[in-house]
């Protein structure tokens, strides 16, 4: 009898390959600092076969940025729909967005930076859902610290995306110390500390 076979990971497709490529450049050199041929280059194939994938390098940063923000909104959802106390869903929500930002340095930075580089249909579709998260957090801060007023908590919110979203340029501690550091830093800045 031949052993169970262990699970097998998904191999990501080129187009996956591609963007997280592209994150990794402009992440280190900027949107406009790289070329269609240094991300062909970079995932083994010449700039002009990556129009087959994408239209455009302005289309891979579109899908990039509405991408990240699709998947902390799916995730924010996520993390509300699941239950619990108001200072529990508050401290999964940190600790989602927390981990987010350490699992994905380069695109954190790619949107922290590249905003301003997107298409106006992009940007108003990233801008919309980004609207839609912070919201999400609006409402999860005002449940847990209920004597937060809307305009704090929606400062309160953009203030813990700052700290957060920092982590790309920490790399004193190993993930799990700047997991627990980050999440208690955010939580005890919004007046509720961790479980």
């Amino acid at each position: 009898m031949s052993p169970a076979a262990e699970p097998v990971a998904d191999k990501p497709s080129r187009r996956e390959q591609i963007l997280a490529a592209a994150a990794e450049l402009f992440a280190r050199h900027g949107f406009h600092g790289v070329g269609i041929d240094d991300i062909g280059s970079a995932v083994g194939i010449s700039g002009p076969a990556l129009y087959r994938h994408f239209r455009s390098k302005d289309a891979m940063l579109g899908e990039m940025l509405t991408a990240i923000s699709e998947v902390l909104l799916d995730g924010g959802q996520a993390r509300i729909g699941a239950g619990g106390s108001a200072g529990a869903v508050l401290e999964d929500l940190v600790r989602f967005h927390v981990d987010f930002a350490l699992d994905n340095p380069a695109l954190i930075t790619v949107q922290e930076r590249n905003l301003g580089n997107l298409t106006d249909p992009d940007r108003r579709k990233v801008r919309g859902l980004q609207r839609r998260y912070v919201e999400l957090w609006v409402e999860v801060i005002r449940g847990a610290v209920p004597a937060t007023e809307e305009p704090s908590a929606r400062a309160a919110a953009h203030a813990v995306f700052g700290l957060i979203n920092s982590t790309p340029h920490s790399r004193h501690l190993d993930r799990a110390q700047m997991a627990d550091l980050l999440a208690g830093m955010a939580l005890g800045a919004l007046g509720h500390g961790p479980r």
